[in-house]
């Protein structure tokens, strides 16, 4: 099992159309541990860590968002992996 962490910032129009939710309930079916929240710049900033096939079909999904979402870029950073075992909607 490789472990991986990365962060995520999604621009486009992503915030006020169930992106946060969505994100989470995706990440909470991948097993998944980080959090989701928006920007004051109107972005989304998302941190998934786990098992590495996991945290890319989740980067994949953000690339696309929910329904009404229209993601203009997703900016990925790795980082390394912190234990989080929890994945939780932050303000």
């Amino acid at each position: 099992m490789s472990l991986v962490r990365k962060r995520l910032r999604i621009a486009g129009r992503v915030q006020g159309v169930g992106f946060r939710y969505t994100a989470a309930e995706t990440a909470h079916g991948l097993n998944l541990g980080g959090f989701v929240r928006n920007c004051q710049d109107g972005t989304v900033e998302a941190v998934a860590e786990g098992e590495a096939e996991h945290v890319a079909a989740f980067v994949a999904w953000c690339g696309h968002g929910p329904a009404g979402a229209r993601v203009a870029r997703v900016d990925v950073t790795d980082e390394a992996p912190a234990g989080e075992r929890e994945f939780r909607i932050e303000r």
